[in-house]
């Protein structure tokens, strides 16, 4: 849905037609021939340039950039880019998942904040995400921790509300979410707690729970690799954008979340966007009372994506 709204601001942003843009809906990602059916379709329809916007494109994508090296394809999430004319595109979601943890942690009453996880340790994003979050919650409430019902798929309704129900029967009065369906939200409000939205703002879903959403605005992105494709300056490189970009942040916080939490959201934003807070900074003990980081460091872009596979101290993971 973000994905489309971010086609739909590019669009308008570029004054490009209908007939410009192809779509090619409900592609199953873990389906290889029909990925590589609809690309080739937008490519036999004269596209130009072919964004993928799901994790198990990428393998197909890759293939296919090294058949049309005259075509740009770019795939969102991953990993994978040739430098050419196949590159990688994602953004700093973790910067709005650390106010978000601000978030939770100022208006948690027990102190048990829950999150629902579409993967495990082994995956970055996910598990970065999470990290982010529990690292916000500390920074205002040290003695918050936050619990994480992992659903092992990026979209399974039954795990999910599962997940969800568990969590908020071990008492947890915020819940977040790393997964695709509305259930965080909704049960939460069914319970009368608290939940915190992501990808697009969930406050329509669950108006009495939900505290703020961790959005998207892939317009952003949309917007700057079209135009380079139109003026002839691609330049092959990869796309990692974020609150500075205005690719990613949190929607407006609830009239109803506790006072002070506007507040220091703020500040920390600001310190975010200001480059004195890299969120991932300095010495950081993970869940085993391990250390990762270097003190007056930020950890690299790279080790973001791909190597967070460890938990942050406050973190616990149920089964």
């Amino acid at each position: 849905y973000t994905h489309e709204l971010g086609i739909q601001g590019m669009q308008k942003n570029l004054g490009l037609s209908d007939e410009q843009i192809v779509r090619k809906n409900n592609v199953d990602d873990t389906d290889a021939l029909a990925t590589q059916k609809a690309i080739q379709e937008c490519i036999d329809e004269g596209c130009n340039i072919i964004f993928g916007t799901s994790w198990g494109y990428m393998d197909v994508m890759e293939q296919m950039a090294e058949e049309y090296p005259d075509i740009y394809f770019c795939h969102g999430t991953g990993y994978k880019s040739n430098g050419k004319n196949f590159t990688n595109y994602f953004g700093r979601i973790y910067q709005a998942r650390y106010l978000s943890g601000i978030v939770a942690g100022m208006n948690t009453k027990t102190n048990k904040i829950g999150y629902v996880a579409a993967q495990d340790s082994s995956n970055s994003e996910v598990t970065g995400g999470i990290d982010a979050f529990a690292m916000g919650v500390a920074s205002v409430n040290p003695d918050a921790e936050v619990y994480v019902k992992v659903t092992n798929s990026w979209y399974d309704p039954k795990a999910e509300e599962e997940a969800s129900r568990k969590l908020l029967d071990m008492n947890c009065d915020v819940i977040a979410q790393h997964c695709d369906t509305v259930y965080p939200q909704t049960l939460a409000q069914q319970k009368g707690v608290y939940s915190i939205g992501y990808n697009s703002d969930m406050s329509k879903e669950a108006p009495e729970a939900c505290l703020c959403s961790v959005i998207w605005n892939w317009s952003a992105y949309y917007t700057s690799a079209v135009q380079s494709v139109i003026d002839g300056t691609w330049d092959g490189s990869n796309y990692y954008g974020g609150m500075n970009e205005n690719l990613v942040s949190i929607t407006p916080i609830a009239d109803f979340a506790a006072a002070a939490t506007k507040e220091k959201v703020n500040m920390a934003k600001q310190q975010i966007l200001s480059g004195k807070n890299g969120v991932f900074d300095g010495v950081i003990e993970t869940n085993t009372g391990a250390e990762v980081g270097t003190a007056g460091k930020t950890l690299e872009d790279s080790v973001i994506t791909g190597g967070i596979n460890w938990y942050f101290k406050t973190v616990k993971v149920i089964e």
